[in-house]
């Protein structure tokens, strides 16, 4: 069933502007099924909102919007006779975004509690479990199914320190494992299907269960996913010529011919950067205008090492058993091949993507989903008391496996010391 106000003509979806009151169509609130919110009372300052079916929040106006407030009300299962659960939740978005309602978790049963759990391995959770595993906070990780998060994908490793003749990220990822549980952390490699951070202790379902553990504090590292082309054979050369950052792996292709895919300021200062390393670089953009700063475009046509191509996008990658030897372009205005592309290497750079959609609603985010701080610069806490980020979920300028250790170690110890200062989640 569509979500709309009572009052509202429209029997497909809701897109009335300001406040408004929120029910299932036909669906008396006692006989809602479990896990079906109401959203009540959405609160919208500017533009309007869509109610989908699927109960996620969709802002439709133009502008962008500074903040969008609900509660959902959840009601009950048939053991607590039908009663309701307020969820309050807080969006920061703009048009076009689509939010999941927070689903409340106090009703299921505890398997255990701890003192910490971690969301995410990588380079910040895998420290932060280190970190926390030392201060005795009996840390409980849960990395997922992509254990080592998107290093997993990286071939040679030359920036991180410790590793003078370089390493894979399968083996970075497999050290940093080690490390932390020769101290006492746990690893799961399971993934977290929901978390309750509507009160303490908090609490997490894991995929396929109908029971929760509860934290006292949660640090979330989940990182960020970069954007791939999903061209034809991207996946045969992932890692083998084919990189999302140039920072970690140009220095590789000293001298060779690559490419840089993209338009906005991050694929030309990746094309500024490789051109310091390789024989040519050239960017391919899919149209002629491009997002990046008129400073940059400038800089990058006047640098001799780099061309541009307009109206090119990638149809496939050529690979041979060593890896990437070129790629076959079209025209997007036509579809038509327009040519083949020799190139040793190439940087997808049209954005990353912060892994927070299990957190939507329940922490403040920027316009893009990173997760803000609750006083950037000084500690790591969320919007939330107890609950704090690290990494690239976080981390939308540096994005480096330096960078996002040192915020690991960061959250560990503001968690440590915010347990230590918070007498009532103490045991």
């Amino acid at each position: 069933q569509s979500l709309r106000p009572k009052a509202c003509l429209n029997q497909d979806r809701c897109c009335c502007p300001l406040a408004m009151d929120v029910a299932p169509v036909g669906l008396p609130l006692a006989s809602a099924p479990s896990r079906v919110p109401v959203l009540s009372r959405v609160a919208c300052p500017a533009g309007r909102v869509l109610i989908e079916a699927d109960s996620s929040v969709k802002i439709s106006s133009l502008a962008p919007v500074a903040s969008l407030a609900l509660t959902a009300l959840w009601p009950g299962d048939a053991d607590t006779g039908g009663s309701v659960r307020q969820m309050p939740c807080r969006f920061s978005a703009k048009a076009g975004h689509t939010m999941k309602v927070a689903e409340p978790l106090g009703d299921l049963p505890v398997t255990e509690r701890r003192r910490i759990v971690i969301i995410g391995a990588g380079p910040s959770g895998y420290t932060a479990a280190m970190y926390a595993a030392r201060a005795k906070l009996r840390p409980l990780l849960f990395c997922g199914p992509l254990v080592g998060g998107q290093l997993m994908l990286t071939s040679d490793i030359e920036n991180f320190p410790g590793y003078p003749d370089a390493v894979s990220g399968p083996q970075m990822m497999a050290d940093l494992r080690k490390q932390a549980e020769r101290f006492g952390a746990e690893i799961c490699e399971r993934k977290v299907a929901a978390v309750d951070l509507s009160q303490r202790p908090f609490r997490l379902r894991l995929e396929g269960d109908e029971s929760v553990v509860q934290a006292d504090a949660v640090i979330i590292a989940t990182g960020a996913t970069a954007r791939w082309l999903d061209a034809h054979g991207e996946d045969a050369v992932k890692g083998r010529g084919v990189s999302t950052c140039a920072v970690c792996d140009g220095a590789l292709f000293m001298d060779e011919d690559v490419a840089v895919i993209g338009g906005g300021d991050t694929a030309l200062e990746d094309a500024l950067f490789l051109a310091r390393f390789a024989k040519t670089v050239t960017v391919l953009h899919r149209r002629e205008q491009f997002k990046a700063s008129a400073l940059m475009l400038e800089r990058v046509r006047r640098d001799p090492n780099i061309h541009i191509k307009p109206w090119r996008v990638v149809n496939r990658w050529l690979h041979d058993e060593s890896g990437l030897t070129g790629a076959e372009l079209t025209d997007p205005r036509d579809e038509s091949v327009s040519e083949t592309l020799r190139v040793a290497g190439a940087f997808v750079a049209i954005g990353h993507d912060a892994q927070s959609s299990l957190f939507q609603g329940q922490l403040a985010t920027d316009e893009e989903g990173y997760i803000l701080h609750a006083r950037p610069g000084s500690n790591t806490m969320t919007s939330v008391p107890g609950v704090f980020s690290c990494g690239d979920v976080s981390d939308r300028r540096y994005r480096q496996a330096v960078t996002a250790a040192g915020h690991g170690c960061q959250s560990a110890l503001d968690a440590e010391r915010w347990l230590d200062s918070v007498p009532e989640v103490g045991y």
